[in-house]
């Protein structure tokens, strides 16, 4: 079966998360992607967090998946003429350096352009055009520049990150996203263009409900859904709103059989106004279904609290998959708290590939997550990622090269 981006080479100059997670997607989706790194060392995360001793660390190869990788000395006049013959023959170039570094390397976007008109150049940065724009960013930096961490937490307490990897991860899917976007427009105009994602934007983009609710609260000076109403008095920012749903649908975490001894055993619940009469049924509270304080959603805004206090004693009497099961046959919207544990041996994510087994020649099998986009003509098997500079001959000859030639490039440490 052919895939999506079948004849699209990419050429990979990302490293850690933010870029690799675009570039791996674009790999899952068909593309040629060549990692370009340095010999004897590689991407930086490689060796980080090992758990294997001399192997690649599940942090390289769970975003590595399905890449070729070079060994190349960018500053070496050789190298960069290898580089010249690997950009004349890609259609993407896509880095997550620090602000200016390809510049510095001598390949500047008109360098580029001279090059291979047709390439796109996609790059992660930090912060976009503005005060910020030279500043270093990593995941946590991005989460609090992006509006997330004043979001997140309750209101008594500091701000927090989440542990989903927004800002990194985040920005990768947002690039990818726009690197096939320009490869699209290509068809049409014959030119390539450059693409940014920056990690402060791609946080806010996915944080629009908060700015959503900062205009709503500028307008009206509360917001009727947080917890904080009706007891608490709002200031001029969005606050903090715990484990508020944040839509118009209001939800909570609630405990479930076993809390006490297991920090998972949670459930969220969401009181959706059309299943409210089933809701009242299932808790034995059928008096709240024409109660004036309970019957309408308006209503019930200034009883929230007491609302999930009174489901929270009907769901600490069943674990959270008995919880499950008895509501979701009323379509009442609820989902279990899963640990990593829990979703590591869901066999159910293992048969439609979102988890994946992996075979690996230094660390043997791992787990990673598979491709999160389905595609019915486009199917995704993931391959285990590179060795360092494992397909440097493989490469090099598709370019032009001869044995000997490369057997040099060897010799100077060039590759």
């Amino acid at each position: 079966m052919s895939k999506a981006l079948d004849g699209v080479r990419i050429l990979d100059f990302t490293h850690v998360q933010s870029g690799p997670t675009c570039t791996q997607l674009l790999a899952w989706f068909g593309a040629d992607v060549i990692k370009v790194e340095k010999a004897g060392e590689g991407d930086a995360t490689r060796g980080q967090l090992r758990d294997v001793p001399d192997a690649d660390s599940l942090y390289f190869t769970m975003l590595n998946h399905n890449k070729r990788s070079i060994t190349l000395d960018t500053k070496n006049p050789k190298g960069k003429e290898v580089l010249n013959t690997l950009i004349k023959s890609c259609d993407v170039l896509v880095e997550n350096f620090a602000p200016g570094a390809l510049d510095r390397m001598g390949f500047t976007w008109e360098r580029i352009q001279e090059l291979n008109p047709r390439m796109i150049v996609a790059s992660v940065k930090g912060f976009g055009p503005g005060p910020y724009e030279d500043c270093k960013v990593y995941e946590n930096v991005a989460q609090c520049a992006g509006g997330s961490a004043s979001t997140t937490g309750f209101d008594d307490g500091p701000p927090l990150v989440t542990g989903a990897q927004i800002g990194d991860s985040g920005t990768g899917l947002h690039l990818a996203l726009g690197i096939v976007a320009a490869l699209y427009q290509r068809n049409t105009t014959g030119r390539g263009q450059k693409v940014l994602a920056a990690m402060q934007d791609s946080v806010l983009n996915l944080c629009r409900v908060k700015l959503r609710d900062q205009q709503r609260l500028d307008r009206t000076g509360v917001l009727k859904e947080y917890p904080q109403y009706p007891d608490s008095k709002f200031g001029d920012a969005v606050p903090r709103a715990g484990n508020a749903s944040g839509g118009g649908q209001p939800g909570w975490i609630l405990k479930c059989k076993g809390w006490e001894t297991d920090p998972n055993a949670y459930i969220y619940f969401i009181t959706q106004a059309p299943v409210w009469g089933a809701i009242c049924k299932v808790i034995g509270q059928e008096d709240w279904i024409t109660h004036p304080d309970y019957a309408t959603p308006a209503a019930r805004l200034s009883h929230l609290k007491s609302i999930f206090d009174r489901i929270e004693a009907w769901t600490m009497t069943k674990t959270k998959f008995e919880a499950m099961k008895i509501l979701n046959e009323f379509d009442i919207p609820c989902g279990p708290i899963l640990s990593m544990k829990e979703i590591a041996e869901d066999q159910s994510l293992r048969a439609t590939g979102t988890v994946v087994e992996v075979d690996h020649p230094k660390r043997g099998k791992y787990l990673t997550v598979g491709n999160p986009i389905k595609m019915s003509d486009s199917l995704t098997e993931v391959v285990r990622s590179p060795l360092l500079g494992e397909h440097t001959e493989e490469v090099l000859t598709e370019l032009g090269y001869g044995l000997e030639a490369i057997a040099a490039l060897r010799k100077e440490k060039v590759v």
